[in-house]
């Protein structure tokens, strides 16, 4: 990486830890790297990294309520960073069978990912999410993704997203852009 405002990661917080741990256990090829400001949103990230809005895989957490299994899930929608998720459509597909989604607060996000808002990995989750990937994410060779901390990133392919989370792809954005 040419990039000044990113170095590697070598002192980790546990968030990033797990991420570079699931990272190197699946063989991936990059471990993430430690920007020198921090991300929490997909514009900063962008910024930082020097790369399109849309090539931020942004990871939105809602919860799964009153669902006949009564599991309480959270569900990780996986979108570019220029998109808007569209709850209707991620709704009907993980509450087909009854419930409805909800916005996760921040506490239920830390206690279900493991990951503070502002670092949601798309991977390495304390307790496994329901997880989607929107499939817009696709019009990318290269992608960057949370690293379970604010300061954290690691960039992949998309089908290496698919790989490593074993998400299904879905449209689950609105139809304009943020």
């Amino acid at each position: 990486m040419t990039n000044p405002a990113v170095t590697p990661a070598t002192k980790r917080p546990a968030g990033l830890q797990r991420v570079a741990d699931a990272l190197a256990a699946a063989g991936h090829p990059h471990a993430p790297v430690v920007l020198s400001d921090a991300a929490r949103t997909a514009q900063q990230a962008a910024d930082a990294l020097g790369v399109a809005l849309g090539q931020i895989a942004k990871c939105i957490i809602f919860r799964r309520k009153n669902h006949p299994s009564g599991d309480d899930a959270a569900v990780l929608v996986i979108t570019s960073g220029d998109l808007r998720v569209d709850e209707r459509k991620v709704q009907a597909i993980v509450c087909a069978e009854g419930g409805k989604l909800g916005r996760a607060d921040a506490e239920f996000v830390k206690a279900k990912t493991g990951f503070s808002i502002g670092g949601v990995s798309p991977l390495a989750h304390t307790t496994a999410p329901v997880t989607l990937i929107d499939r817009k994410l696709f019009r990318f060779a290269v992608i960057w993704a949370a690293a379970g901390h604010p300061h954290g990133v690691f960039c992949l392919a998309p089908a290496e997203l698919q790989a490593l989370t074993g998400a299904p792809v879905h449209d689950v954005t609105e139809s304009s852009p943020v």
